[in-house]
């Protein structure tokens, strides 16, 4: 008999064990998991009882919830959702949240640690606990601006403050509205989410901070001759040869000049020239000089390797190991397998700007209670110096000639000067060229820096080069700041 009450008393304290070791499990190790579960339910509808905090551009709500007379009590919505789609992404039932709804996901639904003691104060004097508002630094004319200008073009626009970080646009195209996943039927969510998702434009894809990235083209060769000149061995005045065509070392292919001929004409030119007229061979010969590592580096100090949070996740650009002399030459003017975002290219033109200092860019300005207490302010952070204010003040020259007499003359604004480099890469063998313009204004003083990228610039011997087609972007982005 006592064994048999022994057995039953082991049965017992071993299901208590197993029942504890299982909530214990549930409570503090797969809690978050089932949270995030999309078919959970109870959580969804929590995540809709709290009035949501909204996204503001100059004050205005681009993302707010409104009461509505259902289970979820309130309803997302979106104004002008696909102007601002790359930046506040969506808030969806059972699909998750994307941009800055999900990158400031805890203020706007005010369960972060910031928030407390606000929602402590507003359940103590009986008002209803509400979500923080994030106010952003986008430019609603900016914005605008690079909207329409990039027009029917698939790409993106990235403006950025050189001396601040603040990202006054981002725009890429193909856009979406966001309103068409923010209604609370979850099977006309799915079958706008799928259709989004399998459409050819992709434009679900943020292309200004990630998706499938950019080979540079030309633009890359600011990156190049930063590292030059920070060796101290090269400045705007020293020559390189200048054939017409140059056969990479250990290959049978050549490479040539996108005008053809050489460089301006003359055995030798110089750096200050070949930046001017975008000029491969003699950035192939100077990517030989300096190297894989010099290059690799100073790429990595303008970001590079990094994703950068803004506070949404960028996809790291990309400057990868290259195998031989002939990849490493074909590197140094933006081909091979050099892979950018835009906001990568934006940061470069405003390190340069901001005479060699690069800011880390943001789309926060400030977070705050729905009675405007600032919970987070705004402050500028410094990403990095990757040159000297003697090297940028002499890129800013050579950009300065580029829109002024070289080939980035349709960035030109009346009675300002305006520094820029244009980039025409080449993808694979009857595929569309990508189109880029990257730069700054005024030179002298800059209040915007940009990049601009266009993903179907049109093939061989079809109209589209950097300066026809992202340039004249760039210049109507470039002017909505300074008309102000």
């Amino acid at each position: 008999m006592k064994r048999q009450l022994r057995s039953i008393s082991t049965v017992v304290v071993l299901m208590f064990v197993a029942l504890f070791v299982s909530t214990t499990s549930i409570q503090f190790f797969s809690a978050q998991q089932l949270r995030a579960d999309s078919r959970n339910s109870r959580t969804i509808l929590d995540s809709y009882s709290t009035k949501r905090g909204a996204i503001l551009v100059d004050g205005t709500p681009i993302a707010e919830s409104k009461p509505v007379d259902d289970q979820y009590n309130y309803q997302r919505t979106y104004a002008n959702g696909d102007l601002y789609s790359a930046v506040t992404g969506y808030f969806t039932i059972g699909q998750g949240e994307t941009g800055v709804e999900s990158a400031e996901n805890s203020y706007l639904a005010g369960t972060s640690s910031d928030s407390f003691f606000s929602n402590i104060n507003s359940i103590l004097t009986g008002q209803d606990v509400q979500g923080d508002d994030v106010n952003l630094t986008i430019d609603p004319q900016v914005q605008q601006a690079a909207f329409d200008a990039l027009g029917s073009n698939t790409g993106a626009v990235v403006a950025i403050e050189p001396k601040t970080g603040k990202i006054l646009a981002m725009v890429s195209k193909a856009s979406f509205d966001p309103n068409t996943l923010a209604v609370h039927d979850t099977k006309q969510v799915l079958a706008q989410y799928h259709a989004l998702l399998s459409a050819e434009s992709q434009p679900l894809q943020n292309r200004a901070i990630a998706g499938d990235l950019y080979a540079p083209g030309s633009t890359f060769k600011l990156i190049v001759a930063s590292a030059a000149f920070a060796s101290g061995d090269y400045d705007l005045d020293s020559t390189l040869p200048n054939p017409s065509t140059l056969t990479l070392p250990g290959t049978s292919r050549t490479i040539n000049n996108a005008e053809g001929g050489s460089c301006g004409g003359g055995n030798t030119v110089t750096i200050a020239v070949a930046i001017q007229n975008s000029c491969n061979i003699p950035f192939a010969e100077l990517g030989q000089k300096l190297g894989y590592d010099a290059i690799n580096a100073m790429a990595k100090q303008y970001g590079f390797g990094d994703s950068v949070h803004v506070p949404m996740a960028s996809t790291p650009s990309q400057y990868p190991q290259t195998d031989g002399t002939a990849e490493l030459m074909r590197s140094a003017f933006g081909q091979q397998s050099v892979r950018v975002t835009p906001l990568q290219m934006a940061m470069v033109s405003a390190g340069i700007a901001n005479g060699g200092r690069v800011m880390s860019p943001t789309l926060i300005d400030k977070i705050t209670t729905s009675d405007l207490k600032t919970v987070v302010p705004f402050q500028a952070k410094q990403y990095g110096d990757p040159i000297s204010s003697d090297v940028a003040s002499d890129l800013t020259k050579a950009m300065e000639s580029v829109v002024d007499n070289g080939t980035g003359t349709n960035a030109r604004i009346d009675g300002v000067d305006v520094a820029g480099k244009t980039g025409t890469a080449e993808n694979g063998t009857g595929d569309p060229y990508t189109l880029w313009f990257t730069g700054f204004a005024p030179a002298k003083d800059p209040q915007v820096a940009v990049a601009v990228v266009v993903g179907n610039g049109g093939g061989l011997g079809q109209q589209g080069v950097g300066n026809t087609v992202a340039a004249p972007i760039a210049k109507k982005v470039m002017e909505a700041v300074l008309n102000k």
